[in-house]
């Protein structure tokens, strides 16, 4: 998604907006604008909030800590993106952090962390996943927002998974060696969800209840095996090129 305007400060926000609105900053919202950024009152920014597109805003400070957000015109409209569910095992910190920023610039719909039998990090900070969600749309021009769930074991989420929405299961062990020609036989448009695996990969039980859902489209990412951070921003990559609107 391209943006249109380079220099200005993009910043999230969780109101409507619309035209003449006014948004009041959160204390960390006006910490970072007014003693970080040290902008000045009037200064111009844009606003999103995943759901009413991109609007200009100035600045106007109230007291020695609060900022206003004045609503002007609307810079972009809403854009909706691929129907793309993007499932994983939860990393260590730093590199869930950097997994779900992909993600995010990735244009994925919805995070869903799962918990297999040879995840490492069980314990996943949702506050933290949602912070590393609107930090990568707001420095990438980024308008839809993914939403962050709750992480699931993974028994729990394939025994009740239903044909509708395809399973694009990225496995080292796939027979199909070519990962574009195993894509295009994903119905193309159709809700899709990629899945990658934890460092361990997944148990054999795992792979099984996969299958079993008759909704997985195996598929391999080359001759190396890669850290499951960098398989993701792989996977989705092959995906948007080949399912996304990468070639739309």
């Amino acid at each position: 998604m391209a943006i249109h305007d380079f220099t200005s400060q993009r910043l999230y926000v969780e109101g409507a907006l619309a035209e003449g609105v006014d948004i009041a900053c959160s204390a960390d919202q006006s910490n970072y604008l007014r003693n970080v950024l040290r902008l000045e009152a009037g200064s111009r920014l844009l606003v999103f909030n995943g759901r009413d597109g991109e609007w200009q805003a100035s600045l106007q400070l109230k007291g020695k800590r609060d900022a206003l957000l004045v609503i002007g015109a609307r810079s972009r409209p809403q854009t909706s993106g691929p129907d793309i569910d993007y499932l994983f095992a939860p990393l260590k910190r730093s590199r869930l952090d950097y997994m779900v920023q992909k993600a995010t610039e990735m244009g994925v719909a919805r995070l869903r962390p799962v918990i297999t039998e040879r995840t490492i990090a069980e314990r996943v900070n949702l506050d933290r996943m949602r912070a590393n969600v609107i930090e990568a749309a707001e420095q990438c021009g980024v308008l839809r927002v993914p939403d962050v769930l709750p992480p699931e074991k993974f028994m729990g989420v394939f025994s009740k998974w239903g044909s509708d929405r395809a399973i694009v299961f990225c496995d080292e062990d796939a027979i199909e060696h070519d990962p574009i020609r195993a894509l295009v036989a994903v119905p193309r448009g159709a809700p899709l969800a990629v899945l990658i695996g934890p460092e361990g990969g997944f148990s054999d039980a795992e792979r099984a209840a996969i299958k079993a859902t008759g909704a997985a489209h195996v598929i391999g990412l080359g001759p190396r095996i890669m850290r499951a951070d960098t398989a993701a921003v792989a996977a989705l990559a092959l995906v948007n090129a080949v399912l996304g609107d990468w070639s739309a």
